[in-house]
């Protein structure tokens, strides 16, 4: 397996000085983010643009990553593609379909991206718009010789995205839903641990379960606040109690992760996601962060 990095985290920095920073510390995968340049979200660690799908100059970009000796792991685009908004809905939908194009013309086999949720309707409710939507994505993607990674992250960190969170797509039931709606080979998980501890469910177990859909892997860990949870308790659905950690430094056990996903024979990357609020706030703690992350998973990647 190789090391990566998800991009999001440096905002501030060139793709050409992510990649440098990377390289030289010993990272060999880059997942790029990929939002709209100069109109991207508002939520953290969203509407970094580290390559423009719209004004893309693919020879420079790959240019770029063979200079300091990476590979880009994925294409990473996660808006909510099931937005309640039907222009909102839309402009996520073009979007994703212009980064997968920018992912088939730099040889790139995976967009990362979100399934959206309307979080004010029933799950039922919303595998009706996902019917209507998702289908056709997939096979775009799948014409263009790409496949979609779901992030399973419920997507409910605050009240703004209150009751039912922003991403359908966060337990093996719905995940069982999805793949039976859109039976794909090019449609599959970026599987992130972190949430599965937050949701109490085993991953160890989803990883045996879903050994042929994971495409990618998110590397971040999750800490239980238990004075959190006891005061506001599971039905908060998280807020107040879970404190996204980098790996190491949280209850992911990942050496068992691991071991897991060697046991399944998946041997592509293990992407750092950066979501560590006490290793941000000045480019050198976030790089401080990813070298702790690094320290962590490094002994058991080979």
């Amino acid at each position: 397996m190789k090391l990566g990095l998800m991009t999001a985290a440096f905002p501030g920095l060139t793709l050409e000085q992510v990649a440098e920073w990377s390289a030289e510390n010993g990272f060999e995968m880059l997942e790029v983010a990929c939002w709209p340049s100069g109109r991207g979200e508002r939520r953290r660690y969203a509407g970094v643009c580290h390559i423009d799908v719209e004004a893309l100059d693919a020879d420079a970009v790959r240019g770029t990553i063979a200079r300091h000796g990476l590979e880009i792991s994925s294409l990473a685009y996660y808006p909510n593609n099931l937005d309640p908004d039907p222009d909102e809905r839309e402009a996520a939908n073009e979007h994703l379909r212009r980064v997968i194009d920018a992912a088939q013309a730099l040889g790139v086999g995976i967009v990362g991206t979100f399934v959206g949720k309307d979080q004010w309707k029933s799950v039922p409710d919303n595998f009706e718009a996902f019917r209507a939507v998702w289908p056709g994505l997939v096979d775009y993607a799948a014409e263009r010789g790409v496949r979609i990674a779901i992030e399973n992250c419920p997507m409910i960190f605050s009240y703004d995205e209150w009751p039912g969170g922003i991403n359908l797509a966060s337990t093996p039931a719905a995940w069982d839903e999805m793949f039976s709606i859109v039976d794909s080979p090019s449609f599959g998980l970026n599987l992130d641990p972190s949430h599965l501890v937050w949701l109490q469910i085993d991953y160890e177990r989803a990883v045996r379960d879903y050994a042929a859909k994971i495409f990618h892997v998110h590397a971040k860990d999750m800490e239980i606040d238990r004075d959190g949870l006891y005061r506001n308790g599971t039905i908060s659905l998280g807020m107040g109690w879970q404190v996204p950690r980098l790996p190491g430094l949280g209850e992911v056990r990942w050496d068992r992760f691991l071991a897991a996903l060697y046991r399944a024979g998946y041997d592509y990357v293990v992407s750092i996601e950066h979501e560590d609020r006490s290793f941000e706030g000045t480019e050198e703690l976030v790089k401080r962060g990813f070298l702790i992350a690094r320290d962590a998973l490094r002994p058991l990647l080979h």
